[in-house]
């Protein structure tokens, strides 16, 4: 019989559900907008790489999400879903570039998810002191669509 005085620290480890790390504490996939479209020749490869991508395999989806960029009609979706997959297998500096296509973008359907994302680029590479005073801006608005988040950054950074 094992000594219960021994289960007790694998009872805590298990309790323990929340990451050590802010960066996959806060990190969360860009919602999949794509996976919903009716099938066609044309756009099978990326159906096929957004089930994978919700499934949790952010790297198989990459490649397929950088040759859609060259033909795609909505660059900002498919750049948000790139900057989300690079940053969710630990490419924050390459998310952080295509996050910038973004907010240089004329248009500004992603302005909001991009200024977040950019926020955990920088938490995700070691940039708290970035990351927080981004957290802070995002939190201070009205409204923004991740102020809570942001919030939570904040209060999870000591800030």
């Amino acid at each position: 019989m094992r000594h219960p005085a021994l289960l007790l620290p694998l009872l805590a480890l298990a309790a323990c559900s929340e990451p050590s790390d802010p960066c996959a504490r806060h990190y969360e996939p860009f919602p999949d907008l794509i996976s919903g479209r009716a099938r066609t020749e044309k756009n099978a490869a990326l159906l096929d790489a957004m089930e994978r991508y919700s499934a949790g395999d952010l790297a198989a989806a990459i490649p397929v999400l950088e040759a859609e960029l060259r033909s795609a009609p909505n660059q900002e979706q498919v750049r948000m879903l790139l900057a989300s997959a690079l940053l969710g297998t630990g490419h924050p500096y390459d998310a952080e570039l295509q996050l910038d296509f973004i907010e240089h973008s004329a248009r500004n359907d992603y302005d909001e998810a991009a200024a977040w994302y950019t926020v955990l680029c920088w938490l995700c590479s070691g940039q708290q002191d970035r990351a927080l005073d981004g957290a802070r801006t995002i939190a201070a608005r009205p409204r923004h669509a991740f102020k809570s988040r942001a919030e939570q950054l904040v209060e999870d950074l000591g800030g």
